[in-house]
């Protein structure tokens, strides 16, 4: 109708300052996910990346070694070592020269703790028996446990053997292979101690010998009379 004036929009104008505002905001945005590329210059000297290969570097090493003797030398030196450590081993710690002979006895007996079945399933040997080998089988010669090294523990064994008297020494120090060649015969080291600790031996020279059913330890001051 004639005189009526058109509605006012209720959004307010937006004002100089605040277009620039915005239109800065903008500009600002766009700059900062623009990615551009820019050549830095060489900041220093760039080298290909190269490592040696592990073998060759080896061989090399060897090869120098080869040349230069030392190859050979730690070979000898290698040899060396183990042909003294075979011939003479270590002596066993842990034993003494006995001062105190003693005796005593060892049971060789084992408990089954799991049953023992055969190819078919069938119980051989049921739980929680006990087994003596020395029931089955016995002990033909004596034990002598001596030091290698003693000239008279030695000579002892050697007049036993001469009187006829079974014996098998077992060394617990000095060289088995000097006395094989000087017996001409097979003679046993205690390697590991392993028999030593087992039954219990702490004094050297000893016999061990079948008592029955179990093994009979003497501890001795010298070997001339056996017990």
């Amino acid at each position: 109708p004639a005189g009526s004036r058109a509605p006012r929009s209720s959004a307010r104008p937006m004002r100089c300052s605040e277009r620039i505002a915005t239109t800065v905001l903008a500009l600002t945005l766009a700059a900062s996910l623009t990615v551009r590329a820019e050549d830095l210059g060489t900041l220093g000297p760039v080298y290909p990346v190269a490592e040696p290969d592990l073998l060759q570097v080896i061989h090399a090493n060897l090869a120098k070694a080869q040349a230069d003797g030392r190859l050979k030398r730690l070979q000898d030196e290698a040899t060396r070592r183990i042909r003294a450590h075979i011939e003479t081993p270590p002596p066993l710690p842990g034993l003494a020269r006995t001062h105190a002979p003693r005796h005593f006895h060892w049971d060789p007996t084992i408990a089954i703790t799991e049953a023992v079945l055969d190819a078919e399933g069938r119980t051989v040997i049921p739980a929680g028996t006990h087994i003596n080998p020395l029931q089955t089988v016995r002990l033909s010669k004596r034990l002598v446990f001596l030091d290698g090294r003693d000239n008279a523990q030695v000579r002892a064994v050697e007049t036993h053997w001469k009187r006829g008297e079974k014996l098998l020494p077992i060394l617990t120090a000095g060289s088995p292979t000097q006395l094989a060649r000087r017996w001409r015969r097979l003679v046993f080291f205690d390697q590991g101690a392993h028999l030593t600790q087992r039954f219990g031996i702490t004094q050297i020279p000893a016999v061990v010998r079948q008592d029955g059913p179990r093994l009979r330890i003497d501890e001795v001051k010298s070997l001339e009379v056996l017990p």
